[in-house]
């Protein structure tokens, strides 16, 4: 894969993850209705939280990969990020917290992390 499609591809993530994040920090009782096994006032707040982190990395990485930057620290932590959402995904599914639907959002997770990961390498 070329390295402009590469990052084309991580650019539509990064999109999807700033999208995804504002849903999630604007309506989470909603995604969690979608993804988990109920909502408490707490669990909205803190999966709002995480939202709003997840608005803010993906925001990061967007910008960072628009604007051709040569920081690889950027696309190596949004990698880790990414893994380890994965993992968590999985395990709270697995843990019966969220229901099977939410795989798709640790396949997605690890995808990406793969990706980013990959374009780290490649930068030089």
């Amino acid at each position: 894969m070329s390295m402009s499609l590469h990052r084309l591809i991580l650019i539509l993530i990064a999109l999807i993850t700033v999208l995804s994040g504002l849903t999630q920090m604007l309506v989470p009782g909603t995604v969690l209705a979608i993804i988990g096994k109920g909502s408490t006032p707490l669990s909205a707040h803190l999966f709002a939280t995480v939202g709003m982190f997840m608005l803010i990395t993906g925001a990061m990485f967007l910008q960072t990969l628009v604007a051709r930057s040569a920081e690889r620290a950027v696309p190596f932590w949004i990698g880790v990020q990414k893994a380890l959402a994965a993992v968590l995904v999985s395990i709270a599914v697995f843990r019966g917290f969220m229901i099977w639907p939410a795989l798709g959002v640790a396949f997605f997770d690890a995808a990406s992390a793969v990706l980013a990961f990959s374009f780290w390498r490649r930068m030089t």
